[in-house]
């Protein structure tokens, strides 16, 4: 397990929460459009990458790998950010927040589970109320940007509504086989495809934006790759 704190932005009024995570699963393969999930998934089998055993599927990842800090250590040059939503169930209420599922793509011909529980996942400070985004949950926007490190700046990396992926309720049920997280579950919602293609950068920063309420939740992190002497 592992503990958090958040600040819940609702309407009105902002308020601190502590939260013990105990369960933390990335549900990956979650676009609505199963036809064009088998076709990447076929595209993805010819690099080496061992197909899910379900679309979707999900993947039990260790708690600790939570984080707020703006800095991740990883191994090698071969890893990259994927901005995602989260779901966090505490004390019976649903809360929604944005994270990366920080993944190394050199493992992930070995084993997907095992490259994205090697890297940290790096989450927003700020929560909101599931319920006060469920009327318009489709709108909802995530977004990443990242830095290569080659004097550019930063570039759109990723984009999407999420009207493009399961909702929340079906990869609940599909994850667990009920209808809620349990108390201290955690659950990432799944990634948009990169633009330009998955590649490492010096640093990522992601946003959950509101167009309805005119609000965003986002973070920002740096990636300092250790050697791999052997």
């Amino acid at each position: 397990m592992t503990s958090l704190t958040f600040t819940v932005e609702a309407r009105d009024r902002a308020a601190d929460l502590k939260a013990t995570i105990s369960d933390l699963v990335m549900a990956g393969w979650t676009g609505r459009d199963e036809k064009a999930l088998w076709h990447h998934i076929e595209e993805l089998k010819e690099l080496g990458v061992k197909p899910p055993a379900s679309v979707p599927v999900f993947y039990p990842i260790a708690p600790a790998r939570m984080t707020r800090h703006d800095m991740i250590h990883v191994s090698g040059e071969g890893t990259s950010g994927e901005v995602e939503y989260f779901l966090l169930n505490h004390q019976g209420d649903l809360y929604v927040g944005t994270g990366s599922d920080h993944t190394d793509r050199d493992l992930e011909t070995v084993g997907v589970t095992l490259s994205k529980q090697i890297c940290d996942k790096p989450v927003s400070g700020t929560l909101w109320r599931y319920e006060d985004v469920k009327p318009h949950w489709d709108r909802l926007q995530v977004s990443a940007w990242c830095d290569f490190g080659d004097g550019e700046g930063e570039v759109l990396y990723q984009q999407a509504t999420l009207d493009s992926m399961r909702e929340p309720a079906d990869l609940i049920a599909r994850g667990y086989g009920a209808g809620v997280l349990p108390e201290g579950g955690v659950m990432f919602g799944g990634a948009p495809g990169a633009i330009g293609g998955i590649r490492p950068a010096a640093s990522f920063r992601f946003e959950l934006h509101d167009p309805v309420l005119d609000r965003s939740l986002e973070h920002g992190y740096r990636i300092r790759s250790m050697a791999v002497p052997g």
